[in-house]
């Protein structure tokens, strides 16, 4: 028993000890068909070839690109894999490619890299790049000119020959490549090219073509009024209106509305570089392996658009393949008798086994029935509380601690609905949310705030999913309730104490705006002592030493006023004027500023009232932050300079930009990134909180965003908010 153990224990370790990790690196997102077909093609060949691990990002460039974000998804990339020992990486498609040569000592240092869905690929680049030691792969490269011929040869009476593109950076590069082609094929076939037309007009031509012409479809992401389309959605309306032919290049159109061709396929490109990829992980070097420059295309057809078309392929090629080909009789029959053989061996099986399966069901009862129990407790000891409901949105059931935060027994929750439990703007916005989800069978996340009947106030996230029952349909709604009362209440708190940081900047500042106050209110008093002593006081003087002197009171007092209204936290979000918030705050802080030798400038771009949704004070606690930030890195100068603070206030239909810009000099790059970090500061006595609360409050508090940038000496705080409860 013990040399079977040790049998086992060692056949575990030397399974680990082959096992190998594989990271693959796609250009664009997942979902992306092209890319969906290469992990697919990748991961059936890895499924059977031993304890491969593999790993797939995403770097989703169809949506962003460019070298910032590049460096910053290196960045990224070096954390997120720190800790990994890859023994392969796999790049799909070119900013991939490129991607994997320009951080290979970065990122993948030594370790070999293999590329597929390559365009344009010039093999004098891995030598320039000092790659041909790590890297080789698989080209794409679609076949233009078999293309046209294959056209000619099924269509031998064509005489109009329409191609589709785009004008994106692929789409530029095949009219690079069709120039040639058209030109050697006008002699034969009439030959128009079209790629600066929008979809409606598109739709139009297409419709009106005769019957002695078809379609190139080549690419049409984007039209030339700018709307986007993924890549079934405008074949789609192509496919819609045409009454002829539509060939195509790439194999992702296919079972869409294209005939087909001679394809650049997806699947191929995955199963090419996952062939040189085994080789690699058996002990293959990479630079032993040549780069395939032959792209592994195919010919695939639809069968349903052939004979929609009336087209045969059979005596024009011999090497192809169709898909949605109905079977023949002879192969329904076989099938047939193959399923009759099937369900008498299973019915005998059944037969035989009856008692077995019995006894078995009645175990498995048991076993449900324990198991049910246990889910029971299991469900009463977790300390979230949880309830589930049928799709009409009655109550089931629920846990213990469900029933005591509503304070009711778990058996008067069951029949229940939510009005009888929240109050109703809650319930309404919960049913609102379960009809969405019962459609979309999905997940949801909220956060409410329900005051209870012990007159205490709760911070709740709700998370929603459908379940489902045995025979996949609907059952209803399981919601896991999370109580976060107490983070918000101690986020309060740091804001809070973010505020008394501010006091010393704020006493100064109360101090500037009292200080011409008592001044005048010295001058006045002198002035009517001077008046009593030389027997010359007048009633009237008298009645305005009064108004004057009550004036600057009640100045010094609005003051304080103020004051203290910038120390009251705000309870709950409301709309609230971004205007008169910086008024407020310029009330506060203006005399300083001034005596600082700092100009400050204010620009709205409209004129009307605008308003914000949010916490009113804490968002004038950011503003008091930021523009004290820039005021005193200006004043550390000690210079003669007069300098400028700007704000400028935008809006559109949605968001509300507030720009605060000083030209005290460009914060240092190497500390720009980490100035929104908790407890980071460049003071000797700073507390590093500031920064990080102003973005608590913008971003966590408000659902709004804040940056900052350095541009020609000058500092850009950028905040953007949204200004009605819709957003």
């Amino acid at each position: 028993m013990i040399k079977l153990l040790i049998i086992i224990l060692l056949s575990i370790n030397f399974l680990y000890a082959q096992s190998k990790e594989v990271l693959l690196l796609h250009s664009y997102h997942k979902g992306y068909k092209w890319s969906d077909d290469i992990s697919n093609a990748i991961e059936k060949n890895f499924e059977n070839a031993g304890n491969i691990e593999l790993t797939t990002l995403y770097m989703d460039t169809k949506r962003v690109v460019g070298p910032i974000y590049f460096d910053k998804l290196a960045n990224l990339y070096k954390e997120q894999l720190s800790h990994r020992n890859f023994d392969l990486i796999i790049a799909s498609d070119n900013n991939a490619f490129e991607f994997a040569i320009r951080y290979h000592e970065y990122l993948f240092q030594d370790i070999p890299v293999l590329f597929c869905g390559v365009n344009n690929f010039d093999k004098a680049l891995l030598g320039e790049n000092f790659m041909t030691h790590y890297m080789s792969g698989v080209v794409e490269q679609v076949d233009l000119e078999n293309n046209f011929k294959l056209i000619l040869d099924l269509q031998p009476k064509l005489k109009n020959l329409v191609i589709i593109n785009d004008r994106s950076k692929t789409g530029y590069a095949m009219k690079r490549d069709l120039r040639p082609i058209i030109k050697k094929y006008s002699k034969k076939v009439n030959i128009e090219y079209v790629d600066n037309m929008d979809i409606k007009n598109l739709k139009e031509k297409v419709k009106s073509l005769n019957e002695d012409t078809a379609i190139m479809f080549v690419l049409l992401f984007k039209d030339k009024a700018g709307k986007y389309f993924t890549y079934k959605q405008s074949l789609k309306e192509i496919r819609e209106v045409s009454q002829v032919p539509i060939y195509g290049l790439w194999d992702f159109y296919l079972d869409y509305g294209v005939i087909g061709g001679l394809v650049t396929s997806a699947t191929e490109q995955g199963n090419a570089v996952s062939s040189m990829a085994l080789k690699v992980l058996k002990g293959v070097k990479v630079y032993d392996i040549p780069v395939l420059e032959k792209s592994p295309n195919k010919y695939l057809f639809d069968y349903n658009e052939l004979n929609r078309f009336d087209i045969d392929v059979h005596n024009v090629i011999e090497d192809y393949e169709i898909i949605n080909e109905p079977h023949g009789f002879v192969r329904k029959y076989t099938k047939l008798v193959a399923l009759t053989i099937t369900i008498i061996a299973v019915l005998l099986i059944m037969v035989l086994s009856m008692k077995a399966n019995i006894q078995r069901r009645k175990i498995l009862e048991k076993d449900l029935q324990n198991r049910i129990k246990f889910d029971k407790v299991l469900l009463d000891t977790l300390p979230n509380p949880i309830y589930y409901k049928n799709k009409d949105g009655k109550f089931l059931g629920c846990n213990k601690a469900f029933s005591n935060l509503l304070n009711i027994p778990k058996k008067d929750v069951i029949g229940k609905t939510a009005h009888d439990f929240f109050s109703p703007e809650i319930a309404i916005k919960n049913e609102k949310i379960d009809k969405e989800l019962l459609k979309s069978l999905g997940t949801n996340t909220a956060e409410v705030t329900l005051h209870l009947s012990n007159n205490h106030m709760k911070h709740i996230i709700i998370n929603k999913a459908v379940y489902l029952n045995n025979d996949g349909s609907i059952g209803g709604i399981v919601c896991i309730m999370d109580d976060i009362t107490e983070r918000i209440q101690q986020k309060q708190f740091l804001i809070q104490q973010g505020k008394l940081a501010e006091m010393g900047d704020m006493v100064a500042a109360i101090a500037h705006q009292w200080n011409e106050p008592l001044v005048e209110l010295s001058a006045q008093v002198q002035d009517i002592q001077t008046s009593f002593l030389l027997n010359e006081l007048k009633d009237i003087q008298v009645k305005e030493f009064v108004n004057d002197s009550m004036i600057q009171i009640k100045y010094m007092s609005k003051t304080l006023s103020d004051f203290r209204n910038f120390l009251k936290p705000s309870t709950k979000k409301k709309l609230f004027s971004i205007r008169q918030s910086f008024e407020e705050i310029f009330e506060i802080i203006g005399k300083q500023i001034f005596y600082s030798n700092i100009n400050m400038n204010f620009n709205y771009d409209f004129e009307e009232e605008l308003l914000i949704y949010g916490y009113e004070n804490e968002f004038k606690q950011v503003l008091l932050n930021l523009i004290n930030n820039e005021k005193n890195k200006i004043v550390e100068k000690k210079s003669n300079k007069k300098f400028n603070i700007t704000i400028n206030i935008s809006h559109c239909s949605k968001y509300t930009t507030i720009k605060i810009i000083d030209d005290g000099g460009e914060i240092d790059n190497k500390i720009i990134d980490k100035i929104f970090e908790p407890y980071f500061t460049t003071k000797k006595d700073g507390t590093g909180f500031g920064l990080y609360m102003a973005k608590v409050i913008i971003e966590d508090k408000m659902n709004g965003s804040i940056s900052v940038q350095n541009n020609d000496n000058n500092v850009i705080f950028t905040l953007k908010l949204p200004h009605n409860k819709g957003i």
